[in-house]
């Protein structure tokens, strides 16, 4: 019998974590990557003597990345975890106070899109030699609680380390979350700052090189059964495809069963690209932001197939989009809260597992030719709404939103990735984007983050270095979070960034017309006379702010323009911005479902009592299934 090893190496907590970070792997299928592949930080006297000083002192094991904002450092290794499939993710380290609070945002977007990043923030001293810190908060009752603890109900994992042998249970458990499938997010491991100082004796097996194995469970055999009969009793089966499906690399097991068995494909903002835009299955988005066809087919569904979905009210209509009175769920999901929504039955297991065991149980069976043929035709009704919404009949005309988004489909290649978060593109892509191959369309939409773009492309372009990477970034959303600009022309990142200036918030503007609202603070202009914020647009220069911190800009005052301006960028070495200003009236197609936005229920103005009216004709459609 072997004896365990008493080897030890003297680190401090802090290089002992940078080590252990560095000797993390996953495996999925056979392949393996390295699990952090990167430190971001900005630092402070929260972690610069202890983190910062691991991070020199180990620079051949841990790259680092420099950052100009935390919550940015966040979004930039979420973008890069989402473009690695969940397999990476990048560590970011941070002083206490602003610098930990501002983490909050990016942890709460990475636990709700169940993507990994691993949080490294400074805290107060664990042996209270000084209190209050510099930057500390001062609880009178309770001495344990820092600003950290506001990073708790947005992390999936949460630990303070405040004894340096408490950090191998905590690390390891922090892996072990990072890599499950079924419970990833945002971890925290917050380090007091004298305790990253302090040295201690650790075992050698802590740094041995470890491969966390991330698990495909396959279908429970009952469960499986019960599915495909259910599929097999279907007259009109609808296929919703979620994020669940790019994260377990389950397209190829998504267009086999929809192929052998004919069943339509719809998807939701996470899921769009689970097919190509051009199979003859794919209905393209399904919800509020829906396509026509997506919406009319799921009205009428008999059977809806949940692949990996946590269905959202965007993606239910607030609970209104699936109106058939007999209507029942399949959910095939890896977490069994989502797998349970709707009061579906259950498949709890790996997406691409479940759906290549579907494919089999179902073995010669298919739908009828007549819906076949009636959501095909629905696809080439759709089609065409996409291609008058692309189309600019003057080149030399201010170019549309839809425009923009036509000339870039003309200029993206089947490789590109396309970012966005926030504001009115959102929709316009859920419903008009091509979507030419699994990892193309990337669209935050579970915490639709405004600020999300810029750092996200950074973080998507360091996983994919030979890959065109574009956020496309409105007004509003350019002005919360522009400053990882820098960071981009210091890595020598060449992300192409469309800018589209409309003057305002465009997507909430409309949102608050529609409430009764009156688009009341939405749009940037100087306050007029009566108080109201109705005056000139203001006298700002996008472009130039983005060429004031190192990108080159290119400016396009028409759609001719606009494309030869997005070919230039594409071929770009360096970051580029393309600057564009668009007619500001919206011209996507109109919403096909509802969304719930509650109306003030007493109101003396006009546009809110009608928009009242209108609410109160909507809000009865919603069911409860059950």
């Amino acid at each position: 019998m072997t004896e365990p090893s008493t080897a030890t190496i003297r680190l401090t907590v802090a290089q002992a974590l940078v080590r252990f970070l560095a000797a993390q792997h996953t495996e999925r299928d056979g392949a393996r990557q390295r699990l952090i592949t990167g430190t971001w930080g900005i630092f402070g006297h929260g972690n610069v003597a202890g983190i910062g000083q691991a991070l020199v002192e180990h620079a051949d094991v841990m790259p680092y990345h420099q950052g100009r904002n935390e919550q940015a450092m966040v979004h930039a290794a979420v973008g890069h975890a989402r473009q690695r499939g969940r397999l990476s993710t990048q560590a970011v380290t941070t002083s206490i106070g602003p610098g930990a609070t501002n983490l909050v945002t990016g942890a709460a977007l990475a636990t709700i899109n169940r993507l990994p990043v691993l949080l490294l923030p400074g805290d107060y001293f664990a042996g209270h030699a000084a209190d209050p810190l510099l930057q500390q908060l001062e609880h009178p009752a309770e001495a344990d609680v820092s600003v950290n603890d506001t990073l708790r109900p947005v992390s999936r994992y949460f630990d303070r380390i405040t004894r340096p042998e408490a950090l191998v249970p905590s690390a390891l458990n922090a892996m072990r979350v990072l890599t499950d499938p079924a419970d990833t997010g945002a971890v925290t491991l917050a380090l007091p700052q004298d305790v990253q100082a302090q040295g201690f004796d650790w075992p050698v097996e802590f740094f041995a090189e470890r491969v966390w194995r991330v698990r495909r469970p396959a279908p429970d055999p009952a469960e499986l059964a019960a599915a495909a009969a259910a599929i097999r009793s279907a007259a009109r089966p609808l296929i919703i495809a979620g994020g669940g499906v790019r994260h377990s690399a389950a397209q190829d097991a998504l267009r086999a069963l929809a192929e052998a068995t004919g069943i339509p494909v719809a998807s939701t903002q996470a899921g769009k690209g689970s097919l190509r835009y051009d199979h003859p299955a794919d209905l393209g988005g399904v919800g509020h932001t829906g396509t026509a066809v997506a919406d009319a087919v799921a009205r009428t569904a008999d059977l809806v197939i949940g692949v990996g979905t946590r269905y959202t009210d965007f993606t239910t209509a607030s609970g209104t989009l699936f109106q058939n009175p007999d209507v029942r769920f399949v959910n095939v999901n890896i977490t069994a809260s989502d797998a349970h929504k709707l009061a579906a039955a259950t498949v709890v297991c790996d997406a691409r597992a479940g759906l290549a065991a579907l494919a089999q149980a179902l073995t010669g069976h298919r739908v009828s030719a007549a819906y076949e043929a009636e959501y095909r035709e629905g696809r080439e009704r759709w089609e065409r709404v996409v291609e008058a919404a692309y189309r600019a009949d003057d080149d030399s005309a201010v170019p549309t939103q839809t425009q923009v988004l036509g000339a870039l489909d003309t200029v993206v290649g089947d490789a590109d990735v396309v970012i966005n978060a926030a504001g009115s593109l959102p929709g316009d892509l859920h419903k008009l984007w091509r979507t030419r191959s699994p990892r193309q369309y990337h669209v935050e939409y579970g915490y639709s983050c405004m600020g999300y773009e810029i750092p996200a492309a950074i973080g998507v372009q360091q996983a994919a270095p030979d890959t065109p990477v574009w956020a496309l970034v409105g007004d509003g959303t350019y002005l919360m979070m522009p400053t990882e600009i820098v960071t981009a022309v210091q890595e020598g990142l060449p992300v192409k960034l469309l800018l589209v200036q409309n003057h305002g918030y465009a997507s909430i503007g409309g949102l608050s017309e529609s409430v009764g609202a009156e688009r009341f603070g939405t749009a940037y202009r100087h306050r007029a006379a009566d108080g109201t914020f109705s005056g000139a647009p203001l006298p700002v220069d996008l472009a130039a702010n983005a060429a004031s911190l190192g990108m080159d800009v290119l400016r396009a005052g028409s759609v001719a323009e606009l494309r030869a301006a997005l070919r230039t960028a594409r071929a770009a070495d360096r970051p580029t911005c393309v600057y564009v200003e668009t007619v500001p009236s919206p011209t996507a197609p109109g919403a096909e479902a509802w969304w719930d936005v509650p109306v003030a229920e007493v109101a003396a103005r006009g546009p809110a009592v009608r928009a009242r009216e209108r609410y109160e004709r909507e809000v009865v459609k919603r069911r409860r299934h059950l």
